[in-house]
């Protein structure tokens, strides 16, 4: 990917940054032309202009977020915004993504940004089902320097959401949107094109032929048989699986069909509607909008449908200005269960997979693997998630310069949600007969697969949560030079969750999905009930001063109570009950902005010098990451203890220490922009470094204690990086613009120290029987994959044993890491006249994921390498030695031994199905770089003067594609996007990457 990095490269440092342009909001009286002077919304809702603005951020307003209509507000950020990394985890029905700025700051905890919407702390999963149509802008705020004020909440950053306020005309304004999505299937693996269907050593009724050491197996899984080229076989009309419920059998030539698993997707349609309401005066405003979304996916039965309410509305009476949001979303999901794609990529490439779809668990191609059209019918899972929020802010005027403010915030949401699944056992199974062949008297479990039970799971969760900002405000002109604005005020966060859960297996009457269908219930121990409550309280300030328009100095303060770190200490013996006790912790900030070109005015004489701007600060922030009652535990509750189904308590042998303190972020950031021949060119460039001190993670203890690991501060991380963002806008006329934005982000964050001579602390495992897991390392990243790698000489060739297997280390070795080294993101729009057409494209590199799916392949011989050698006289380790003199003073010499010592097929199918799997890592460590194509769209705006005579305001009509382009890595056979992997899933099998193509429509009358 050498000569790629170094195009886009090239691309970036002609690019562009576009300045910000933000939301100018109904009540502000600025009136100016330059856009850094438009007031933006910034931290608890303050408003300030961008000059005034201490920290880097970033605005995106409605138009940029929506030009390829993606329904998902969190992924349309994509590659707009320098350091904001947005992983789309999945690709299904409801796919979802993770947001972080500037990189991780915990091991243990949440690293993702806190949003906010109109003023009051939400979630990311409102934010994703917001309907982005009634989105004004989005404010990235990627300094800590913005985010001190919210706390521990704000310690990864904020992204503010600012949505739609009505206009102020008193005439009744509508406004109807709809667009249609075809999605089709991208970029599946690549498969091997040599070996068909059929496993080494099993000769059957159906023929006892050995082709080149393999036998041709015609309801195997694996693509272990004969080549397609044998010309004993190749070409061949053969029976291909198990027999069709009429007896009948299929037949299919033996030889490859490439992409046939494609066909077992088909073309998704996704269509949103949306109609706004919008109405105003001079002293109020109203906003009404109704959005449907209706997803259906590319698998079938895979469904999505939202309906949305949303309404803002405000009005000045007198002194008391009164604002409301209430947003209602109601979203139904069903989707298929079970591990769908991974059954259906162990599919021999002759499989002409489509006939295969009415056929069911009886007539699948394999007898060793679940057919996944019968996962797809009879593995589901449905969730139907109702959500309420809603945000009333107060204002009064006590004079000009004081007021006192009020943000109330409540959100209700409730998620019922079932999982089933229908059994197939000895009882479903059909036995086949009248084939003629020797199918009959064998059934599919009898060759071979596993009954499966049913069961049915449902479970519901309860969640409320409310927030409150209440805030005395004082703005005053001391002098004719010297402005002054101090916020004082108490927030109050307070959110309780409930959730229960039943389930069980064995359904006594097939199909009814009900807990009274359930023959067998599952242990309560195993289901997930409880309540859960926590509460935050703190006083804060935030403190302004502008000189002569120039000059400006911010600081704030913060003292914060967390319910989580209330601690009611064991009394002594005969001593009274002692009370709780529970230490707030403060967090502060400090920085300014300066503003060259206004200080100076000759520095803008010439037209060369049009803005410039010098910006910088110190933030401490924190965050307590520990869930309620964790530092209250009494004991460990198990099941079968002291004996039988007897219980007791026992010692929590992993318990949270009692003086856990909160991990503290220490940061300095530095930001420059500048504005060149009237802001043709620009660049906005930011270095941050931050120190968390007190990192929160399990810290080994001595086993006379009794216990394994204490959770406790017992570590440090720094993260260091810095963003440069250009923008060029070559052409511009009345009837034709060209703008570019580029950027380059990186960060690197390294763990510092480790308590108690740690080297590494481990954050989960790969799953999928890889030897690796995901681990924060002394002086490496926070996100380093760990496994079982191949033992090499100092050249670089993989060192194999006496019988050509490959040694392997004894311990873990690093791997790779999740996080890319940088960021390069593109963006393009041309207008001409009322055309427009824009591109947005990123490029990551550096990181890594592990590979469920290459891993899966291997197993059934479908991967590239499997068909690179000729499997009749076994395998030879590529680039191998042997060792022939000793561990002290080694020589090494090529390796000729076959895997095993067995240079026979069965060698070869043997090490790949057994040591290659499950004892080297390594080879499951996939280059996560990729160029992706975000977004293209081109828009038409019917001109005004066409609509002179109607009753229409505006209507303009689009195409558009999302991810219509991706360049992965050359080692990243389509494995997967690592882009998919995170924290708590390194090694996950997803679907394949998907594009979309749509056509849109909008008009206001």
């Amino acid at each position: 990917m050498k000569k790629l990095t170094t195009s886009v490269l090239a691309i970036v440092l002609t690019a562009s940054f576009g300045m910000v342009s933000a939301q100018n909001t109904p009540g502000d009286t600025l009136q100016v032309n330059d856009i850094r002077e438009i007031v933006v919304t910034g931290a608890l809702g303050l408003k300030k202009r961008q000059d005034a603005v201490v920290g880097s951020n970033k605005v995106i307003d409605n138009k940029e977020l929506n030009q390829a209509v993606n329904p998902n507000a969190a992924q349309a950020l994509t590659g707009k915004v320098a350091g904001l990394q947005i992983n789309t985890l999945n690709t299904n029905v409801n796919s979802t993504a993770t947001v972080t700025i500037r990189g991780p700051r915990s091991i243990s905890g949440n690293n993702q940004a806190l949003v906010v919407i109109d003023g009051a702390i939400s979630t990311l999963a409102i934010f994703q089902q917001l309907p982005p149509e009634v989105v004004e802008s989005v404010n990235v705020i990627k300094g800590q320097q913005g985010s001190a004020l919210y706390g521990e909440k704000g310690s990864n950053g904020v992204i503010v959401v600012t949505t739609k306020k009505g206009t102020k005309s008193e005439k009744i304004q509508f406004t109807l949107t709809s667009s249609i999505d075809i999605s089709s299937i991208y970029k599946t693996p690549i498969r091997q094109q040599l070996y068909g269907q059929g496993w080494t050593g099993e000769p059957t009724g159906f023929s006892d032929v050995e082709y080149g050491g393999s036998n041709w197996v015609p309801f195997e899984n694996g693509s272990w048989g004969p080549a397609y080229n044998d010309p004993q076989i190749g070409g061949q009309l053969l029976i291909t699986g198990l027999p069709q419920a009429d007896g009948s059998l299929i037949y299919t030539p033996y030889a490859a069909r490439k992409n046939n698993t494609d066909k077992f997707f088909k073309k998704g349609v996704l269509l949103q509607n949306g109609v706004s309401i919008n109405v105003g005066g001079r002293d109020s405003y109203s906003f009404l909008s109704f959005n449907r979304v209706e997803n259906d996916f590319m698998i079938e039965g895979d469904k999505l449908k939202r309906n949305t309410i949303f309404y803002k509305g405000g009005k000045q009476l007198g002194k008391l200005r009164i604002d409301a949001t209430f947003n209602f979303i109601d979203q139904n999901i069903t989707q298929t269960g079970g591990n769908t794609f991974a059954n259906l990529m162990q599919t021999p490439t002759n499989v002409d997979v489509k006939r295969y779809e009415n056929s069911g668990m009886d007539g699948h191609w394999t007898a060793f693997a679940r057919s996944p059209y019968w996962m797809r019918d009879h593995f589901r899972n449905n969730a139907n998630v109702t959500t309420f929020n809603g945000v009333i802010s107060l204002g009064y005027e006590f004079s000009k310069n004081i007021s006192l403010t009020y943000t109330g915030n409540m959100t209700t949401s409730s998620t019922v949600a079932e999982t089933y699944n229908d059994q197939y056992t000895s009882k479903e199974a059909r036995v086949f007969s009248g084939t003629g062949t020797p199918y009959d008297g064998l059934s599919y479990l009898k060759l071979g697969a596993a009954p499966i039970t049913s069961a049915y799971n449902k479970s519901l969760n309860k969640i409320w949560r409310y927030y409150g900002d209440l805030m005395l405000n004082f703005n005053y002109d001391l002098t004719d030079d010297i402005n002054f604005k101090l916020n004082l005020g108490n927030n109050i966060q307070d959110s309780k969750e409930d959730y229960t859960e039943v389930g069980g297996t064995n359904l006594q009457i097939p199909g009814w999905y009900n807990v009274r269908n359930i023959v067998n219930s599952t242990p309560w121990y195993n289901l997930n009930n409880g309540s859960v409550r926590r509460r935050n309280v703190a006083w804060f300030s935030n403190l302004d001063l502008g000189y002569k328009d120039y000059l400006f100095l911010n600081a704030t303060y913060r003292f914060e109570q967390s319910s989580v770190l209330s601690i009611r200490e064991t009394p002594l013996p005969g001593e009274a009950p002692r009370p709780l006790n529970n230490k707030g912790y403060s967090y502060y900030s400090a920085g300014f902005s300066f503003i060259p070109t206004k200080a100076f005015k000759n520095l803008t004489n010439g037209d060369v010098l049009t803005y410039a701007k010098v910006s910088g600060g110190f933030t401490r922030t924190g965050n307590s990451i520990l869930d309620p009652y964790a530092v209250d535990e009494r004991g460990v509750f198990p099941t079968g203890f002291p004996f039988g189904n007897l219980s007791s308590y026992i010692v929590n042998r992993t318990p949270v220490a009692q003086d856990i303190k909160p991990e503290f972020n220490n940061t300095l950031e530095a930001n420059l922009s500048f504005g060149l021949f009237k802001d043709r060119i620009t660049f906005d460039g930011s270095v941050y470094q931050t120190k968390t001190d007190g990192l929160i993670t399990n810290s080994g203890v001595s086993n006379t204690t009794g216990l394994t690991t204490v959770f406790d501060n017992a570590g440090a991380m720094r993260n260091r990086g810095f963003e440069v963002e250009l923008g060029l806008t070559p052409f511009k006329s009345k009837d034709f613009e060209w703008n570019l934005k580029g950027s380059y982000s990186k960060y690197k964050a390294v763990v510092t120290s480790l308590d108690n001579g740690a080297l590494t602390v481990p954050r989960n495992v790969a799953g999928s029987d890889i030897p690796a897991g995901l681990y924060a390392v002394l002086g490496g990243s926070a996100n380093t994959i760990m496994g079982t790698a191949y033992q090499r000489d100092p050249e670089g060739r993989i060192v194999v044993d006496d019988l050509g297997l490959p040694i392997v280390s004894s311990q873990y070795k690093v791997l790779g890491k999740l996080d890319p080294d940088y960021i390069l993101a593109f963006s393009t729009s041309i207008r001409v006249k009322s055309f427009t057409i824009s591109a947005v494209a990123d490029y990551r590199t550096g990181n890594s994921f592990l590979s469920e799916n290459k891993n899966n392949m291997a197993y059934v011989g479908t991967l590239e390498k499997q068909a690179d050698f000729n499997r009749a006289y076994g395998y030879v380790i590529p680039n191998s030695v042997q060792n022939t003199g000793t561990a002290a003073n080694p020589i090494y010499v090529t390796n000729t031994t076959t895997v095993g010592d067995n240079p026979t097929y069965a060698g070869a199918v043997n090490y790949f199905t057994t040591n290659y799997r499950s004892d080297i890592a390594e080879e499951f460590m996939v280059d996560g770089t990729a160029l992706k194509v975000r977004e293209i769209a081109v828009s038409y705006a019917v001109p005004k003067s066409v609509l002179a005579n109607t009753f229409v305001n505006s209507m303009s009509i689009g195409v558009y594609a999302r991810n219509p382009f991706v360049v992965y890595a050359k080692d990243n056979r389509n494995f997967g996007d690592g882009e998919m992997q995170n924290t708590a899933s390194i090694a996950a099998s997803q679907y394949p990457t998907s594009r979309n193509f749509g056509f849109n429509f909008n008009v206001t009358f």
